[in-house]
């Protein structure tokens, strides 16, 4: 019979995979659009590339020879997410509205395989146990804290325009659960490179929620005393 701590590191891993799920579909919408239109237009590719090297080296990390014992619910996630990014990357050259650009992020994919492979490479190459761990997951820690950073641009505009049309609301919610069952599950293992990253992305989600229960309120209330026109 499982042990209750080995029940509560499955199911906060777990949470954490399923709250993911919601992030990684989040760009669903943006490729729809892209179907339709059959054109990228003013859309950027790199933060796609940017999330797949995320996922590749957290995915490393996850694995039984990185890892002491592995983190198999942190292998999984990320290997979800690597293909979802992959998936994206795909439409984003198919449907590049010129050759430069589908040359530009083609390259750029190239780039962020073999930046990928040389960290991998490294790991395996200059470094045993416990010192391999400690590489990959420095690396997946800076990797991580500066994703969760990314959304910080996005507040600026909503504290500056004091409207929250560019910062989803359940985009803003996933990241909060995701991180905090992702904070809960490093805890309880006493992994450093898991619990620190994701605690920062609790509190960096929570200052969404926060900014977004504030200014919606008032965009929604100075929408509603807008002038009707006839």
């Amino acid at each position: 019979m499982s042990s209750l701590y080995d029940v509560s590191c499955f199911a906060a891993g777990l949470a954490g995979n399923v709250f993911a799920l919601a992030l990684f579909l989040s760009p669903v919408p943006t490729f729809k659009r892209v179907l339709k239109a059959k054109s990228t237009e003013q859309f950027d590719g790199l933060p796609y590339l940017l999330s797949l090297l995320n996922c590749c080296i957290c995915l490393w990390y996850g694995l039984p020879w990185v890892s002491d014992g592995g983190r198999a619910l942190v292998a999984t996630v990320n290997c979800t997410g690597a293909l979802f990014q992959l998936a994206y990357i795909s439409l984003f050259i198919f449907y590049a509205d010129s050759r430069t650009t589908r040359l530009k992020v083609a390259g750029l994919l190239v780039l962020v395989v073999f930046a990928f492979a040389l960290i991998a490479h490294a790991s395996i190459a200059f470094f045993d146990q416990p010192l391999r761990q400690l590489f990959v997951g420095s690396v997946s820690m800076a990797s991580l804290v500066s994703m969760f950073a990314s959304p910080l641009a996005v507040m600026g505009v909503v504290v500056r325009t004091e409207c929250v049309e560019f910062m989803p609301f359940y985009l803003s919610l996933s990241t909060f659960l995701m991180s905090a069952s992702f904070a809960v599950y490093g805890l309880l293992l006493r992994d450093f490179f898991i619990y620190f990253p994701n605690g920062l992305g609790v509190i960096l989600g929570a200052m969404q929620l926060v900014l977004y229960a504030y200014y919606s309120r008032r965009w929604k209330s100075s929408d509603s005393s807008a002038p009707l026109l006839a």
